[in-house]
């Protein structure tokens, strides 16, 4: 990956996703937030599995939508875990969601973990999830029609 601020990748296969994820994954630290977004299906979960390979955290990285987040903690002392978000249910169903207080859900979960240690990945997060760091990794998939084939554009911001 030449460019670590941002660019755009072709993902043909399942296994080309996590190997980009894990390139991502490497560059993450505690109190990152990464924001993953795209339709349904477009790999975002896939996307999490690799990050979660390169930042050797613990468990299978499953979809979050029926938990809503699930912590995934650090093989290694010095490492931060990553906790798995699904905005989508967070989210009001009756509203835009742009009024949701990020914060205050994921702490009414009782994660037990520090937010700011850690590096929460955050499915269907765009436009909300980025008010939890600065420091944050927006990537968008995209899965064209009859094909496997994904599109990841990403941007980090950092501030």
């Amino acid at each position: 990956m030449a460019d670590h601020t941002g660019g755009t990748a072709e993902l043909p296969t399942a296994e080309a996703t996590i190997a980009f994820g894990a390139e991502l994954g490497a560059q993450l630290r505690a109190g990152d937030v990464v924001v993953l977004s795209g339709p349904l299906g477009a790999g975002k979960t896939v996307l999490a599995k690799g990050i979660a390979q390169a930042m050797d955290v613990e468990g299978p990285v499953t979809s979050p939508t029926f938990v809503l987040a699930r912590v995934h903690r650090a093989r290694q002392a010095d490492k931060p875990a990553m906790v798995h978000v699904d905005m989508y249910r967070l989210l009001d169903p009756g509203g835009s969601g742009r009024d949701t207080d990020l914060l205050a859900e994921l702490d009414s979960l009782d994660l037990d973990t520090d937010l700011e240690d850690a590096v929460v990945v955050v499915e269907w997060g765009e436009g909300i999830a980025e008010r939890l760091s600065d420091n944050h990794l927006d990537i968008r998939l995209e899965r064209a029609r009859d094909t496997e084939t994904r599109t990841a554009i990403w941007q980090w911001s950092r501030r």
